[in-house]
């Protein structure tokens, strides 16, 4: 059976690079590696294939000839020689290291021993009143959380005494096997089962802690709360979180705000809005009325001959700005309460109104009754 030629084999260029023949090498190498296929025929002679052609295109003066002669001259005997029964090719310290090559070591720790590792994010829920998001508010919460124990500074080990050098892995945190197998001797890493991987024994544990190093405790956390937030706001304050592993940074807290709604504002981004009741003989005649704001009661003046459902809007009124300076706008919404119990003679002199209006007089006389209906219903 003919052999493929190299360059089809590794999907490249007569003109590749070194760099390019070693990355697609290493794809295909990855994608036929029969650890990954087991009881693959197909993928074993691949992964031959694959290797036979790298070891002749990765090495310049077997390139050279294979480029002038063909498979003949790759080896200068016609042939090509796997040399032992292994692969015979590349050279990777040790072809049963090949994992290493591709994933920096077992499980991409290169066999490294674990490493100082930052500690979880904690979250909490927090209701604050319509006022406190407006203008700000500091606030106490309470967090439960596990910290560094304070009898054994998170070492684990009993005061006066250290954590010592596993003796399985010798402080790597990792332990390395090798299996031979038809294609040449194949090397494992694994995390040591002895000290789950931190390079580390504790023969005389912490009693406080029982040895974890770490204790929880009911934390009391000051926040300060900006001016503006509203509902989904989030909050970081950072290293409030719990304790980090082996010497690293403790999480952050995220405090979540939930606003509790207002009994007369209703707000939409940095605007408020609220409803302002008047008498008909208000909205007809106007008046300057005093309505509720969130920095008190303000003025406003109220046109003769408002229609229920008109908005005045009073500016700087509003929420302050999260982000930025300044303030929102308050609108008040105007609406005309119609009375429901009226006296015989308030019914009366509603009539009476009703029907001068109807006839659309103007005379001082007209005049004077409004002045009488203005006093029946405002006092």
């Amino acid at each position: 059976m003919s052999k493929r030629d190299y360059y089809e084999v590794l999907d490249v260029s007569r003109t590749a690079s070194e760099d390019e023949i070693k990355k697609a090498y290493k794809k295909l190498a990855k994608k036929y590696h029969p650890d990954l296929n087991p009881d693959s025929k197909t993928a074993e002679e691949k992964f031959k294939e694959i290797n036979e052609a790298y070891e002749v295109l990765s090495n310049p003066d077997k390139r050279a000839g294979y480029d002038q002669f063909g498979h003949a001259g790759a080896n200068g005997t016609g042939g090509f020689d796997f040399g032992g029964g292994g692969f015979g090719g590349a050279d990777f310290g040790g072809f049963g290291d090949i994992f290493d090559m591709f994933f920096g070591g077992a499980h991409g720790g290169g066999g490294q021993r674990r490493g100082p590792q930052r500690g979880s994010d904690l979250r909490v829920d927090l209701t604050i009143s319509f006022e406190e998001a407006a203008f700000g508010v500091e606030k106490d919460v309470e967090i439960p959380r596990l910290e560094n124990c304070d009898v054994c500074g998170g070492s684990g080990a009993e005061p006066g005494t250290q954590p010592e050098t596993c003796p399985v892995c010798h402080g790597s945190g990792k332990v390395r096997s090798a299996q031979a197998t038809p294609f040449g001797q194949f090397q494992t890493v694994k995390t040591c089962n002895r000290c789950q991987g931190t390079g580390t024994i504790i023969e005389r544990i912490c009693k406080h802690c029982d040895g974890s190093g770490k204790v929880r405790k009911i934390r009391k956390i000051h926040v300060k709360i900006p001016a503006g937030v509203d509902s989904a706001s989030r909050l970081r304050v950072a290293n409030e979180g719990e304790a980090g592993e082996l010497g690293g940074p403790p999480g952050d807290l995220y405090v979540y705000l939930k606003v509790r709604p207002h009994k007369v504002f209703k707000r939409n981004n940095d605007d408020v809005y609220c409803e302002f009741l008047i008498s008909f003989v208000q909205a007809a005649l106007g008046f300057e009325a005093e309505v509720p704001t969130l920095d008190g009661k303000a003025k406003l003046t109220i046109p003769e001959g408002t229609q229920t459902g008109t908005s005045f809007r009073l500016r700087g009124r509003g929420i302050p700005k999260l982000r930025g300076y300044g303030r929102g706008d308050q609108f008040v919404k105007v609406k005309v309460v119609t009375p429901t119990k009226l006296s015989d003679e308030q019914k009366k002199m509603l009539r009476e109104l009703d029907a001068s209006l109807s006839e659309n007089q103007q005379s001082e006389k007209t005049k004077g009754f409004f002045n009488k209906v203005k006093d029946a219903f405002m006092g």
